[in-house]
């Protein structure tokens, strides 16, 4: 049951000013999600301390953990019209930049307070066993597992990258997984079904699933070996994957930490093959010395 069932489930219990609180939330969730207690009492016209109960009502700790069950509702539910509506809400016309950066940060750091490293521990351990490695990421996600797939591809032959292009072409590239072999499976609201099947059909055929994902609320949560929760907490229209990116930064860094001396032959041969075959641009011939 999500928040907003409750609060109809609740509201004949309700006292005349809660009524008003659920009403108001139920007609305009994408508002009230990220309105502050006493924000949201000036607006429809009760005390601060009302809206406080009217959470505990509910069953909440307090005040943020209903504004967070609100924000679990929009992030899976708004369409990018209404997103842009939101971005528009909290931004405003003030200074992008500032408050966008000052978001992200705000993610970051929750994450690194949140996420577990138990988890993370076992995600390596998993890795770095694995017969086989394959990573998926829907839509926006993608750009994080063809991150993973790059890096990984360097230090390892044991990696695939699973296409999303077709739901039986995703079949295909799996149909070989199974015990001994890790799906490392991506996505944030709104949920791409394609990787949610993947991450079944790969637990389902004994493969470990390890989950990038915004929380345990997450579908690709539910029979995962471990999870990886990154804030991607919704800010405007666009996608925010600064946190995951970082979660996907340190899990790169601690395979290869694990497994240093592989990576450092590889990475040793890969050298003579970049230098040899000029793939990157060297320094100028004058680099460093002063114009005539």
């Amino acid at each position: 049951m999500d928040i907003l069932d409750k609060i109809a489930q609740a509201r004949p219990t309700f006292s005349k000013g809660q009524k008003r609180i659920a009403d108001f939330i139920t007609s305009h969730t994408d508002k009230a999600a990220f309105m502050t207690a006493a924000k949201m009492g000036a607006t429809v016209g009760v005390s601060e301390s009302t809206v406080v109960r009217f959470a505990y009502e509910l069953g909440f700790s307090g005040y943020p953990e209903l504004s967070r069950a609100l924000q679990q509702v929009i992030k899976t539910q708004l369409t990018i019209v209404q997103r842009m509506a939101v971005t528009r809400d909290r931004i405003g016309e003030g200074d992008v930049l500032d408050k966008m950066l000052a978001y992200d940060i705000e993610k970051l750091r929750h994450t690194l307070e949140e996420i577990s490293r138990e988890d993370f521990n076992r995600s390596v351990d998993l890795i770095a066993g694995a017969k086989t490695v394959y990573v998926i990421g829907d839509r926006s996600a993608g750009s994080l597992a063809k991150f993973i797939d790059y890096y990984f591809g360097l230090m390892f032959s044991n990696v695939r990258l699973v296409h999303t292009s077709s739901t039986s072409e995703l079949y295909e590239q799996l149909v070989r997984i199974g015990e001994g072999d890790v799906l490392i499976g991506i996505s944030f609201p709104r949920y791409s079904t394609l990787t949610v099947k993947a991450c079944r059909f790969a637990a389902d055929a004994g493969a470990k699933v390890i989950a990038i994902t915004d929380g345990e609320g997450s579908p690709l949560a539910k029979g995962a070996a471990a999870l990886l929760a990154a804030r991607s907490d919704m800010t405007s229209f666009v996608d925010s994957l600064v946190a995951p990116f970082s979660v996907v930064n340190a899990l790169i860094a601690a395979v290869g930490l694990r497994k240093k001396d592989e990576v450092t032959r590889t990475f040793s041969r890969l050298e003579d093959i970049w230098s040899e075959y000029n793939v990157y641009q060297g320094p100028a011939p004058d680099a460093g010395l002063p114009k005539r």
